[in-house]
């Protein structure tokens, strides 16, 4: 009796694998178009920003360590869905609009670079005080000693956390949905509001979420041997 009421009609059964075939591409489509550029332009952004924020923090001017300060503090304090909010639909009462995708952009960017900075400043001052003044003895300046010395060896430190937050970031495009941007989840939720096979549809999203992250951590590990290959050379 108990698993009789787990039997599954084969016209529903049918009916299930009709849906699930035919929403593929356009959740596909959703990641390629949105979610993966998405995913790519932040992270890029956000490493840009995370280097800068983090030299900040090690500089020895006051105010940029205080504005560095303020600004990790903000991002890492708040929630990420309340920032993509505060971007997309607070600051038209004040007459600034942004279109879903580049407020999406910005939102993910500054969240990124906050955390990212920590990692890279945490990569940075791993870096024993020995090879600065190595560089130093050399006859190098303060931003030759950073991209010569100090930078490279800060990267391969830096590899798996950065790694694991690219991966995170590919998770958390999702919530870009709530801002109006057709992502991958978006559309599951457009095609799911049709046919109401709920479960069904984000079930199949969090597959293609899992493999994209799969994949990911693959090359996250082909990544980190291979630097390390170079590192012991």
């Amino acid at each position: 009796m108990f698993w009789n009421s787990f039997e599954i009609d084969p016209d529903k059964l049918e009916r299930y694998m009709t849906i699930a075939k035919s929403s593929l591409l356009p959740l596909l489509e959703g990641a390629v178009v949105y979610t993966l550029p998405l995913t790519l332009i932040t992270f890029t952004l956000g490493l840009i920003i995370a280097i800068f924020t983090a030299l900040s923090r090690i500089s020895h001017v006051k105010p940029l360590q205080w504005l560095a300060r303020v600004y990790v503090s903000a991002i890492r304090g708040t929630p990420l869905l309340v920032q993509l909010y505060i971007l997309f639909y607070g600051l038209p009462s004040i007459g600034v609009v942004i279109d879903p995708f580049p407020a999406a952009i910005l939102g993910f960017s500054l969240n990124v670079g906050a955390y990212a900075s920590e990692v890279i400043r945490a990569a940075i001052l791993s870096i024993p005080k020995g090879q600065w003044e190595a560089a130093q003895m050399m006859g190098m300046n303060y931003q030759q000693m950073l991209r010569r010395v100090i930078l490279p060896q800060a990267t391969r430190v830096s590899i798996p956390p950065l790694s694991n937050t690219f991966i995170s970031l590919v998770k958390d495009t999702s919530l870009a949905s709530l801002i109006l941007v057709t992502e991958m989840f978006r559309r599951a939720q457009e095609i799911a509001a049709t046919n109401y096979e709920f479960l069904l549809l984000y079930s199949e999203v969090a597959i293609i979420y899992w493999v994209i992250c799969f994949f990911l951590s693959i090359v996250q590990g082909k990544l980190e041997n291979r630097f390390d290959r170079y590192v012991s050379k």
